[in-house]
């Protein structure tokens, strides 16, 4: 993570000589001079500290650092004092400032203590991240397999943990694609930095851009003081651009230009920030598609994917089943405090003989499920939910289900098509019914459409192309 630091310090020669001594690849930092050294200016400064000689703080110097160290998103302030006061120091330390030093002190001792309190700084800030984030430690070996696709697959993955390069995984929905991007992270040479992982697609177009870039206090309406984006808190480390399919097409510019340059700006700042970021994109997209209908950058496809993964989906790789289920069910141990620690081999049976449309996630939760329901220590047949005892196939015709032979010459039309054919149309057409439904309560409106949905905006416009539904149809001047 980036410390930033706003030095104001009046004296040209201090100024000077902390601006060199300070400065390095994991700090930004903003010197104030000129008329910038007003306390009204230093005190809308945001960032980790403050590093400000006590002769441009107005009287009483305890006042009016009492009232700014009681703002919660103050910085930590460090006081440059111009004389020794033991007695003045041990108040301003009380009141809230982090340090008081002699801004007499040797050269080399004030530029030691300062980089001690910046390193102590960004070290409780690492911490404070990954704890939020959760302390999931994936391996490349969760992907190791059987079968020789995945085999292939798993000797190209290692062979980019040293690198550095920007890296696309492409795959199904829930065939664990950040699961991959953290696993490669934990291996390489930033594992020691942070993963930050973004969704592009779970958050409105103006506030991707704040969670991805930061913003300045007072960039847009309700913006009331200065953030962080990812990108800055993820330097030194690698983020994570989860459904990079979804960003819009100016996010898509500004992203282009991390990626070249190696800097962001936040909104409402002038200033660039260079930052430290190893890029992993995903998506579930068919981005050529996206990209031959410009709703995706060229250039930007280019940039994110030197190189591609493509993650299999599981009803690929059947025979990894027993060992992803043995796998899992020992994690999930832990969470659900049930002594489940079998599972029969007829349940074993019907999860490989299933097609999980939700891969590897639909797994887990699936497991989770039986490992909670289950009665005794071994999971069997009964503790699986419905749709893997009993998977739909074709859909059967009267005649069939009655058990009486049809009278008709021909057979059923859908006895020609595969099990899989006959599922996508099947899906197809109840989705088509779902969404004009939910069109039609909601008179063509797609933002309410997909509130109700659960589902980005952008996302649903691009369903309802693919389905032939048009929100104007739906309006309440519409004709049936």
């Amino acid at each position: 993570m980036l410390s930033r630091i706003t030095l104001a310090v009046k004296t040209p020669t201090l100024r000077r000589m902390l601006a060199s001594e300070l400065s390095g690849p994991n700090i930004w930092m903003r010197t104030l001079a000129g008329s910038r050294l007003r306390w009204p200016t230093i005190e809308k400064c945001g960032g980790d500290f403050l590093i400000i000689e006590d002769l441009l703080i107005p009287p009483p110097i305890a006042d009016r650092l009492r009232d700014f160290c009681a703002n919660p998103a103050a910085p930590e302030v460090v006081l440059l004092a111009q004389r020794e006061d033991p007695e003045a120091r041990a108040q301003l330390l009380a009141i809230g400032c982090d340090a008081v030093l002699f801004a007499g002190l040797p050269r080399a001792r004030l530029s030691e203590t300062l980089d001690k309190l910046i390193a102590r700084r960004r070290e409780t800030d690492n911490r404070t991240v990954a704890a939020r984030l959760g302390a999931e430690m994936p391996t490349l070996d969760d992907f190791n397999s059987k079968n020789p696709d995945m085999r292939y697959f798993w000797d190209t993955a290692r062979k980019l943990v040293e690198s550095d390069v920007s890296l696309l995984i492409m795959g199904e929905t829930g065939v664990g694609k950040e699961w991959l991007a953290r696993a490669i992270h934990n291996a390489g040479p930033r594992r020691r930095g942070p993963f930050l992982p973004v969704n592009c697609g779970a958050l409105p177009d103006h506030l991707l851009e704040s969670e991805l870039f930061g913003h300045e206090e007072g960039a847009f309406t309700g913006a009331i003081r200065s953030r962080r984006g990812m990108f800055e808190l993820a330097h030194g480390g690698t983020i994570f651009l989860d459904e990079i399919g979804e960003a819009a097409p100016h996010l898509q510019i500004k992203l282009l230009r991390v990626l070249q340059d190696h800097v962001i700006q936040p909104i409402g700042s002038e200033e660039f920030i260079s930052v430290d970021v190893r890029v992993i994109a995903a998506t579930n997209r068919d981005l050529a598609a996206d990209i031959e209908s410009e709703l995706f950058r060229r250039d930007l496809y280019y940039r994110l994917s030197p190189v591609t993964l493509t993650i299999p989906p599981l009803r690929a790789r059947r025979e990894d089943i027993p060992d992803l289920v043995r796998l899992h069910m020992n994690r999930l141990r832990v969470r659900v405090h049930r002594p489940v620690n079998e599972i029969a081999p007829e349940a074993l049976d019907l999860l490989c003989r299933y097609d999980w449309p939700g891969n590897i996630r639909e797994l887990i939760n699936v497991l989770e499920r039986a490992m909670l329901l289950c009665r005794g220590s071994i999971i069997t047949p009964a503790d699986l939910p419905e749709a893997v005892r009993q998977p739909v196939g074709l859909i059967v015709p009267p005649s069939a289900a009655s058990g009486k032979p049809s009278s008709a010459p021909s057979p059923w039309p859908g006895a020609t098509k595969t099990w899989r054919e006959v599922r996508a149309k099947t899906l197809e057409e109840a989705e088509r019914a779902y969404f004009t439904a939910l069109l039609r309560e909601c008179e063509g409106r797609i933002g309410a459409t997909a509130r109700r949905a659960g589902m980005h905006p952008r996302t649903l416009f691009d369903r309802l192309r693919k389905l032939g539904l048009r929100k104007e149809d739906f309006y309440p001047h519409s004709v049936a």
